[in-house]
């Protein structure tokens, strides 16, 4: 790789040792990849939970911490395996918990931002267009990609921490024009609404085109999404086909037009899908025993939006004895929804709303739902429909106000 004056300056040890073994990390991701140089990035994204990091990820944050190591950009953090609130009530371990709260002070020390969410596109911080990222979460670095025109490829921890000290990331990937253009055309011949409906549409390309760098184009879109049908889209593209960046004509800043989408790539791949494609998407959802007593909205945690409107559906209602309702969101959404009273509409229709945590990585999960009895997982995210089946749940996608009625009927639909 070809190395600034200020590189080899980093590797002689000149800016720490924590900084030279951060780019040693690179300089082998580099190589691996074929990059030819590092690129500089403004904003780093990381998984940052004892869940993930385990026992040895917490160790290398204390070394890191010990050896005085300091994030030079803005650094936040994804969703946590703990509210901290429900420890208890969960039935979560308390040893857990507190190897949590000692990785988040770690963090903190290195100059880390644990905002704990998900969609800090959403509620922190707008990448622009050419911005180089190095962003962790793949919900988060598809929207980047795709929403934005920014330029990340999924960063793993401790690929994060070492970009948020050096400052910079191996350009190869979606840093890289040639991996950004549209790779095959989707012609949506569907009106998608509902979340849900965003979500099967996304396993339908994402079940079919498993492979990081294969970019659909879609087109026919009638209306412009909103932003958390984006969200939905994004995650759900990330989840089933493990896709970094999509186009959308017309609608994302790469995409003016299907030629601009496809930048010179001569492709004639197309799937069509249509409504009657969709709909064979919910039906294909079988419930495992009879029982719908788990039902969730995460998995992207909630925008402002998604509460206000969860917040209309349940308003006046009851969740179903028996049935417990997980709503996940950040810290900021929650304190705003409190202040719009929200949350109090959800909480008195007996919905268990958690703060910073996504449900798919809560720990102690698949205890959880030997204890409560729960089967099947029904959600409006097709993203959790597919994670959370690791924690050996059935699970059934349905859309927004199905869920909510099935939450308070007790009845399977």
């Amino acid at each position: 790789m070809q190395l600034t004056a200020e590189e080899q300056a980093m590797l002689r040890g000149g800016l720490g040792e924590p900084v030279k073994r951060a780019l040693e990390l690179q300089l082998e991701v580099g190589r691996f990849y074929d990059a030819k140089r590092f690129v500089p990035v403004t904003n780093v994204h990381m998984m940052g939970d004892i869940e993930v990091m385990g026992d040895s990820g917490l160790e290398h944050l204390r070394c890191l911490a010990q050896a005085k190591a300091r994030c030079e950009v803005a650094v936040t953090t994804n969703a946590r395996c703990f509210d901290f609130s429900y420890v208890d009530r969960l039935g979560q371990d308390p040893g857990e918990a507190a190897k949590e709260r000692q990785l988040i002070a770690y963090l903190r020390q290195m100059n880390v931002m644990t905002t704990d969410t998900c969609i800090n596109y959403q509620t922190v911080y707008q990448p622009h267009f050419g911005e180089h990222l190095a962003w962790g979460d793949t919900g988060t670095v598809i929207w980047a990609n795709s929403v934005c025109g920014a330029r990340s490829n999924f960063e793993s921890g401790p690929a994060a921490m070492a970009a948020a000290m050096t400052r910079r990331v191996p350009e190869y990937g979606f840093h890289l024009e040639q991996h950004r253009r549209g790779a095959f055309v989707v012609e949506v011949q569907a009106q998608p609404e509902d979340y849900a409906e965003w979500g099967a549409l996304a396993r339908l390309v994402g079940e079919s085109h498993q492979n990081y760098f294969a970019v659909p184009v879609f087109t026919g879109i009638q209306r412009a999404p909103t932003a958390d049908q984006l969200k939905h889209l994004g995650a759900a593209l990330a989840s089933y086909g493990s896709m970094a960046m999509y186009h959308m004509v017309g609608v994302t800043p790469e995409a003016p037009t299907l030629a601009a989408a496809l930048n010179g790539r001569k492709t004639t791949e197309r799937m069509r899908v249509t409504q009657a494609d969709i709909e064979r998407v919910f039906a294909g959802y079988r419930n495992a025993d009879g029982s719908c007593n788990f039902v969730v909205f995460s998995g992207p945690q909630l925008s402002l939006l998604e509460m206000r409107r969860l917040a209309e559906l349940f308003d006046g209602r009851r969740v179903h004895a028996g049935t417990t309702v997980f709503v996940t969101t950040s810290n900021s959404v929650l304190s705003a929804a409190r202040a719009l009273g929200y949350t109090q509409k959800l909480e008195a229709a007996g919905v268990t709303i958690l703060e910073g945590v996504c449900v798919y990585i809560l720990q102690n999960l698949t205890r959880m739902r030997a204890a409560n009895g729960w089967t099947n997982m029904i959600s409006n995210s097709a993203k959790i429909v597919n994670t959370i089946t690791a924690h050996r749940f059935n699970t059934i996608l349905r859309r927004t106000r199905d869920c909510v009625d099935i939450a308070c009927t007790g009845v399977f639909r």
